[in-house]
């Protein structure tokens, strides 16, 4: 059976810390990156034949002040008004009314609020950081039957937090959180199946949770899922149904689905053709910070091809996506024959973009 080529350097994340991470080796079966050919047909984009970017564990998120809402646990289907008090302080960010109000439901035994509990001391929302009162909250809400609270403690055992590491406790507690419809615990799963380690390998069952999870509208689930219909790993090759997938995680911006449906739309491979809208796509990924987009959007805007020449701002995005080890030498020729003055405009903004002098 054929592993999809989507290298598991994926890991399993608490909410926040970074550091501490569980790794997941690739399987033998996944085959090393190569090195991109050059295209000579100028109406063609591909994607280089590396390792695809691992799909990324789907874990909580930590509220941040960025543009988008975080939310760390679905807002509770109750009629309880101090329930929903409880998790609007949460999204208001205020913290530390929201573990009062959340100790008093707790108290009374809500599962929802000890799953908030876990969460305010998980992810030191309020208070100082605290896995192990955090592990006691998911544990008594796991318990009584929260999704949430099963998948989060599964984090827990599985990383080592809050106690001792116990992944036949973890592949448990994720599997029962997925039976009852958390797609993260559904994604993660998949995770374990394809890796072959902590759970035999099995990639058809692995498809099979990437599918739920993918039908639960999880991002990273669609773009995990579009790949295997695409090499026909678990399932039948599908290129439309991979595409298909692609642009359902692109609208909900995973930038790495992103590329390649605009790499699909430029060539017309599964969907209709449409070269002006996937350079639009390419155009946001790489805002969004996609080397592969930067790359790529480098080479349509130098050649002019779904849109306009613009050299200067070509080489710039070429030049950035450099950095971040995308680079290409056939535009490193090119760039040397550019005018001196245009040269050093796409320098300028280079630089300009990655924030350096």
């Amino acid at each position: 059976m054929k592993v999809p080529c989507i290298t598991m350097l994926a890991t399993l994340l608490l909410t926040v810390p970074a550091a501490a991470q569980l790794q997941i080796t690739p399987p033998a079966a996944t085959p090393s990156a190569a090195p991109e050919k050059q295209k000579s047909k100028p109406h063609t984009i591909t994607k280089k034949k590396e390792a695809a970017p691992a799909p990324k564990p789907s874990a909580s998120p930590k509220p941040t002040s960025s543009p988008k809402p975080a939310t760390v646990i679905p807002a509770p289907s109750t009629d309880n008004s101090n329930v929903d008090l409880v998790f609007g302080a949460y999204q208001r960010g205020q913290y530390k009314t929201a573990f009062d109000l959340a100790t008093a439901r707790a108290q009374a035994g809500d599962p929802k609020a000890m799953t908030m509990l876990g969460e305010l001391y998980s992810n030191a929302m309020g208070m100082r950081r605290d896995y192990a009162k955090a592990a006691e909250w998911y544990k008594r809400a796991a318990d009584a039957g929260d999704r949430e609270a099963m998948f989060a403690l599964s984090m827990l055992r599985i990383s080592g937090r809050g106690g001792p590491i116990d992944k036949s406790e973890a592949v448990k507690l994720m599997a029962s959180a997925a039976k009852l419809g958390e797609p993260r615990a559904a994604y993660n799963l998949a995770l374990l199946y394809l890796d072959g380690q902590t759970l035999p390998q099995d990639v058809k069952r692995s498809a099979e949770l990437l599918r739920q999870a993918a039908d639960a509208g999880l991002p990273e689930a669609q773009y995990a899922l579009a790949t295997f219909y695409k090499e026909g790993t678990g399932v039948p090759k599908d290129q439309e149904r991979s595409v298909r997938l692609l642009q359902a995680a692109s609208l909900a911006d995973n930038v790495d689905a992103e590329v390649e449906y605009a790499i699909a739309m430029f060539n017309g491979t599964g969907t209709p053709k449409n070269q002006p809208a996937a350079v639009a796509l390419l155009r946001k990924a790489s805002r969004q910070g996609s080397a592969i987009a930067q790359n790529r959007l480098a080479w349509v805007l130098i050649n002019g091809v779904g849109t306009s020449v613009d050299k200067v701002e070509g080489f710039k995005w070429h030049l950035v996506a450099k950095t971040a080890g995308k680079g290409d030498p056939e535009l490193d020729k090119q760039l040397s024959d550019l005018p001196a003055e245009d040269r050093a405009k796409a320098e300028a903004a280079a630089k300009k973009w990655l924030g350096t002098k």
